[in-house]
């Protein structure tokens, strides 16, 4: 700060705007292509080093080439110079290439505004509490920029013009909070608007497709999926399986949803027990589907969307969730599905492929032998059990026969692994099967009560039919690794090596345990993350009406409510112009000066300044000459301060003196 201060005022400034224009556009580096950003940066340092170097500003012959490759550019890259996320390249490269060419006054505003303008695009792609305080602080670093400009003679240390931005805004935001909470709100998240290129929020979830190796790499992220708060005590770990897609088609290679043929009318649930309320706040991401504790009891009501439930009992909104939803449900632990003695068209829960894992098909024909279907199952569970088989989230690589190269090859793999070599041999032993994903287990955060679900908590499990009992739920992985389903998966593998790209992103996930420092700044950061994401970003059209129609009620209608708001304006406003007239003690004084020479009958026009004034005041000789030239040197020195650059005196010493003048006008 104080090399910035040394330097002359114009380069100082110039110096200032670069470093606002940096604070804005460095967060667009995370979504720009590479080549833009060090594009832009290799424009601000080249404009940095000509504003130090004192060198002459590059021709128009210079940057048009360059610009015009920009363009070509952003065309290439993005297969249009339309849209939401060309537009932004287009604009960054815009603010970076306008500081090469200014040579006007009016060239530093254009700059300015248009970096006020890229802070609104930043919110395309991020919403999170840290992208807001950033933003706040480029603005006060714009605002700061833009007074700067505006001083004519001297200029307030840098320090005090930042107190002077941050004033400004600290007076604009309970406007800005108000027009929050009344602002009509959008049907929708800005983003998914006509003319967006995509989801800039939304993250990739659960696959419609399961095959080997694919849910190991979601397992790695430690990305929330979804945030849930219970009524009461929150279950055991091991109760906590999250509901979500079922494949029910297997092709050799994968798992996939959609082979089955059956009828919504032909599945029958039944519940008993108590229930579990809760309320889901869902993540963005490009999917449809909903997810909920096995088994809900009834359909969420999602606002915006449209839900629906397949004959499986899978739960998904009529489009993709592209902003955070939040649902309450009931579920309930104890339940009965298809629990008759007879399932309609068993046979398409028996399906295999042709010509794939004849050891495993072999294996599961002679299971056929065990009378009872439940001894069957335990006897699968049972390899999974006592022979060597491990749990790790980097499987080997399977080939054509992926079943049979798992169960007696590698003999390691994660939980779709285990859940797909599971269904294959139910199927090939007849009794019907089939897979289901979903997440398993979360993170109670004691801070807020809420349990937070990650990506890391993906889970695949099997489903097996059996006579009386209908749908039962099979975990083999925990036949494997217990302390999966009782724990979490960092409790189930071991960590990531030391060193690596797999370390990085495992860090969180391996390290950050409750107790631990880091698992308590864990805590405290999920927790006011959360707390945004609830109160602010979830802050939709339906509860904005909802908010709004209780405050009407409370007021006795929207009139007296609308006069009240009315009038809190007007006092706010008639308090700010007063503050600005009457916080600097040298106005307070000229302002009694007027009221005195007033109640003399020499009354200050409202168009007058202070030397037409005390012209007017020495040609009536109203007032003595002790009094005369009293009044007549407090309106020199006011004026002086008032129109002339501002003196070192300070304003309370010139306040003083100006007393005394006073104090002799009688």
């Amino acid at each position: 700060m104080k090399a910035l201060a040394a330097l002359p005022r114009d380069k100082a400034d110039t110096l200032l705007l670069l470093g606002s224009a940096l604070l804005v556009l460095a967060p667009h580096a995370a979504h720009l292509p590479l080549w833009v950003s060090l594009l832009c940066a290799a424009t601000l340092a080249w404009r940095g080093s000509i504003t130090l170097r004192g060198k002459r500003m590059p021709s128009a012959m210079l940057l048009l080439p360059i610009a015009v490759g920009a363009m070509a550019g952003i065309q290439f890259s993005y297969k249009t110079l339309l849209g939401r996320d060309a537009g932004v390249a287009m604009l960054v490269l815009l603010v970076a290439f306008k500081m090469l060419e200014m040579h006007a006054r009016r060239d530093l505003y254009v700059v300015i505004f248009l970096c006020f303008f890229l802070v609104l695009t930043n919110f395309f792609y991020a919403q999170g509490i840290g992208t807001a305080l950033l933003m706040v602080a480029a603005v006060l670093a714009l605002l700061t920029t833009q007074l700067s400009f505006q001083f004519t003679g001297s200029v307030p240390k840098l320090g005090t013009r930042l107190a002077m931005g941050a004033k400004m805004l600290l007076f604009a935001a309970p406007i800005a909070v108000l027009l929050f909470f009344v602002f009509p709100r959008l049907g929708g998240p800005l983003w998914s608007m006509p003319g967006g290129s995509g989801n800039g929020s939304a993250k990739s979830g659960l696959s419609e497709r399961m095959a080997p190796g694919q849910m190991s790499n979601l397992a790695m992220s430690d990305e929330p999926a979804f945030r849930v708060r219970f009524e009461g005590a929150v279950p055991p770990k091991a109760q906590l399986y999250w509901r979500g897609l079922v494949l029910d088609a297997f092709d050799g290679t994968a798992w996939t949803r959609g082979g089955s043929i059956a009828t919504r009318s032909g599945t029958s649930l039944r519940v008993r027990g108590q229930a579990q309320r809760y309320e889901v706040t869902l993540e963005p991401s490009d999917t449809r589907w909903l997810f909920t504790l096995e088994m809900a009891g009834h359909m969420p009501e999602v606002p915006g969307y449209q839900t629906q439930v397949s004959h499986q009992l899978e739960l998904s909104a009529d489009r993709p969730l592209a902003g955070r939803v939040r649902y309450p449900m009931i579920s309930y632990p104890d339940y009965a599905l298809d629990g008759r003695d007879t399932l309609d068209d068993p046979n398409q829960w028996l399906l295999l492929p042709y010509g794939y894992n004849p050891k495993a098909l072999a294996a599961g024909i002679a299971l056929r032998k065990e009378a009872e279907p439940a001894r069957r199952i335990e006897q699968v569970l049972r390899r999974f059990r006592e022979q060597p088989y491990s749990y790790t989230l980097e499987p080997p690589l399977l080939g054509r026969h992926s079943v049979d190269e798992f169960l007696y090859g590698t003999r390691a793999g994660f939980c779709e692994h285990y859940s797909g070599a599971f269904v294959f041999l139910m199927r090939a032993a007849g009794i019907p099967a089939r897979v289901v994903t979903g997440y398993q287990g979360g993170e109670l955060n004691p801070i807020d009560g809420y349990v937070t679900v990650r990506q890391s908590d993906a889970h695949a499990w099997a489903e097996v039919w059996l006579r009386g009992r209908g749908w039962v739920r099979v975990d083999p992985t925990a036949a494997v690794a217990p302390e999966r389903v009782r724990r979490n998966l960092a409790a189930a593998v071991s960590p990531p090596p030391p060193f690596g790209i797999d370390a990085l992103r495992g860090l969180s996930m391996f390290s950050a345990n409750g107790d631990s420092l880091l698992g308590r700044l864990r805590n405290a950061l999920g927790a006011v993350n959360n707390g945004w994401n609830q109160w602010v970003l979830n802050y939709t059209p339906e509860r904005q009406r909802g908010l709004l129609q209780s405050v009407g009620e409370s007021l006795a209608g929207w009139r007296v409510a609308g006069l009240i708001m009315l009038g809190a304006g007007v006092l706010l406003l008639g308090r700010i112009l007063y503050l600005r007239r009457e916080h600097n003690p040298v106005e307070a004084v000229y302002s009694s000066l007027c009221k005195r020479l007033a109640h003399l009958g020499l009354a200050r026009a409202a168009d007058e300044g202070p030397t037409a004034y005390a012209a007017r005041i020495a040609a009536s000789q109203q007032l003595a000459p002790p009094s005369l030239h009293a009044a007549a040197e407090f309106l020199r020195r006011y004026s002086a301060w008032r129109y002339a650059p501002p003196q070192p005196a300070p304003d309370r010493q010139l306040a003083a003196t100006l007393k005394r003048l006073l104090s002799q006008v009688r």
